[in-house]
């Protein structure tokens, strides 16, 4: 039976009854296609319920005939046998009249929004184009292969009592209408080569929906638009702009610095904490200081070590105390007997009877005895008894050192017992004067001193200036100082780099007199000098002691014709500039040594040889 033809009747008078068994019909223009009626269902096939789809999908409307096929002759439809239509295929429709306008398309009974217009829940997609039948020529749209077939492109039809699938109930504003049962459509006939184009649509009016038949034929010029995938919205739309590759590369970039700053900060404070609590309780575990090996003690014999280890044993301290006063010095042995060798200042203030304590550098102590002391020199000799193992120092040659030789000094200054300082010798034949205290020049001692920049400081008096063989060369006896401590309220002075020794050649000779005689001996001139002269020498006086003669008969200047009055220059050639500097050349001779001196008598210098003299110390 052939599906009933639909006339120019309206469709909106159609939609409003229900139940319709018609489908409605393409849109106005179509004119050669008629939309044919649902099959029937048999009996025994259930009616599958629609499946819920965007509201954008529409039901693919069959493919039009051309407009022309019945004025052209064309077999009258349901004419197999003419090249028309089979039973159920689509029938030519009547174009509307001219004068009334033509629906854009007819009400749809499953209520499915119109082609372009977005549904309740799927994007609004672009106007589709739903295939139709091409004429010649006319290039069909490109299938996907994904699975869904293009919006507008018709389907494999289905067989005869299949159920068709129905597109999903949409929000619109038309009542709903009761699902038809699904049909069962024939596949389209191919359309003979002599039809003709389509004719152009009507013109759509402003509020009216956008038709779902639109030619191919009739696209605007531009880019091939694509068939619309409900299931891949996004990728079809023809507006969609690029993602921005290197926005994205940079906006990482940034990611990774911001994650890579905040991980060093946090590292860096844990660390500083850890740090911190480490540094306040002391580390996790005790700490173990690095520390070299140990080594021998054994040191170059010319070092300053080496000569200190071998003169300290004979380095003793000596502590004195007496009715007025007390004090502390250095002394040296002398040999094995317990002689030892000191200051006449040190041991002073036991006076007669006095005690003197001596301490080895081992720490033994033993009791001492004064054998012998001369002020003029500022030597003195005591002795120990009962002492084993003493260890004497040797003693070298004064006559033999030279500016600039290195030296150690041993002492115990301000009670520091063997201590030890080194230096070198500034400068030789100093002549000095210690002592005075007295005021009738008794205790005033003259040396020809040793000069070194070794630091002495009180306590150091009487200890040995050993040279590079640990040999005594000097006895420590004075020092410059840039305190004035014989001014009322001055301290002890302290070292200034300006020491003073007596050269040991002249303390050999005091000290073995004093052990041998008790006493000591010193050469003289027999004459009596002027200290109150300033100018450049040393003047005979004009009277001598006591209101005696100043040169005295038959001693060593008498016999060398010195007169009173003359001024004496030189000895041995060596210029001197006042009488204390005179006594000090003489007494760094022996008794009977020879002596060469210049004379100026009268403006005239003359030269006279004599022997020295000698006299009893104090």
């Amino acid at each position: 039976m052939g599906p009933p033809a639909v006339g120019s009747a309206d469709v909106r008078q159609s939609a409003a009854v229900p139940g319709s068994a018609e489908m409605p019909s393409p849109a106005a223009g179509s004119g050669s296609a008629e939309v044919p009626p649902p099959a029937a269902v048999p009996p025994s096939a259930e009616v599958p319920s629609p499946a819920p789809a965007p509201s954008s999908a529409a039901v693919p409307s069959p493919a039009p005939a051309p407009a022309s096929d019945a004025a052209l002759g064309s077999p009258a439809p349901g004419d197999p046998a003419a090249g028309g239509p089979a039973p159920g295929s689509l029938a030519p429709v009547d174009p509307a009249p001219a004068d009334r306008p033509r629906p854009l398309h007819d009400p749809d009974p499953y209520s499915t929004p119109p082609y372009g217009e977005p549904g309740p829940w799927a994007p609004a997609p672009p106007v589709q184009h739903p295939a139709t039948t091409p004429a010649h020529g006319t290039q069909l749209p490109a299938a996907d292969h994904s699975g869904t077939p293009p919006h507008g492109t018709p389907g494999p039809a289905p067989a005869h009592g299949t159920p068709h699938p129905l597109p999903p109930q949409a929000h619109s504003a038309q009542p709903p209408q009761p699902a038809p049962q699904p049909q069962s459509h024939p596949a389209p006939q191919p359309q003979q080569a002599h039809q003709q184009p389509h004719p152009a649509p009507q013109p759509q009016q402003a509020h009216q929906q956008p038709s779902p038949q639109v030619q191919p034929h009739q696209q605007a010029a531009g880019p091939p638009r694509q068939p619309y995938d409900p299931w891949n919205a996004p990728l079809q739309q023809s507006g969609a702009v690029p993602v921005d590759r290197e926005k994205e590369r940079k906006r990482t970039r940034r990611i990774i610095l911001v994650g890579i700053t905040v991980i060093t900060l946090v590292a860096g404070g844990i660390g500083g904490a850890l740090g911190a609590y480490l540094e306040r309780n002391a580390g996790v575990s005790d700490i173990e200081l690095p520390q070299a090996d140990s080594q021998g003690k054994d040191r170059a014999k010319d070092s300053v070590a080496g000569i200190a280890a071998r003169s300290l044993p004979g380095v003793v301290t000596l502590h004195v105390s007496g009715d007025d006063a007390q004090g502390t010095g250095t002394g040296f042995v002398l040999d094995g007997k317990g002689h030892i060798l000191t200051n006449n200042h040190v041991v002073e203030p036991a006076g007669t009877g006095g005690e003197i304590s001596v301490t080895f550098s081992g720490g033994e102590s033993a009791k001492a005895e004064v054998i012998g002391r001369d002020s003029g020199y500022d030597l003195a000799v005591v002795k120990v008894s009962g002492v084993r193992g003493l260890k004497p120092l040797p003693l070298g040659n004064s006559e033999n050192v030279q500016v600039g030789d290195p030296v150690v000094a041993i002492g115990a200054p301000f009670d520091l017992e063997n201590t030890v300082t080194s230096g070198i010798i500034s400068a030789k034949e100093r002549p000095i004067t210690a002592g005075g205290e007295k005021g009738d020049g008794s205790d005033v001692s003259y040396v020809d001193a040793l000069q070194t920049d070794a630091p002495i400081n009180p306590g150091n008096s009487g200890g040995p200036l050993v040279d590079s063989d640990a040999r005594v060369i000097g006895i420590n006896s004075a020092i410059r100082s840039a305190d004035d401590s014989s001014a009322p309220g001055g301290g002890q002075a302290g070292s200034i780099g300006l020491g003073f020794a007596i050269p040991i050649n002249q303390g050999k000779r005091v000290a073995e007199e004093l052990i041998n005689t008790g006493k000591a001996t010193h050469p003289v001139i027999g004459v009596t000098l002027d200290m109150e002269y300033t100018g450049d020498g040393a003047r005979v006086g004009e009277k001598g002691k006591d209101g005696g003669p100043a040169v005295n008969e038959g001693g060593p200047g008498d016999r060398a014709g010195i007169k009173p009055g003359d001024v004496i220059t030189a000895v041995d050639g060596r210029r001197i500039h006042s009488g204390d500097e005179l006594i000090v050349k003489i007494r760094a001779h022996r008794p009977k040594d020879r002596l060469e001196l210049t004379l100026q008598r009268a403006g005239k210098d003359r030269k006279v040889t004599l022997v020295l003299g000698a006299s009893d110390g104090s």
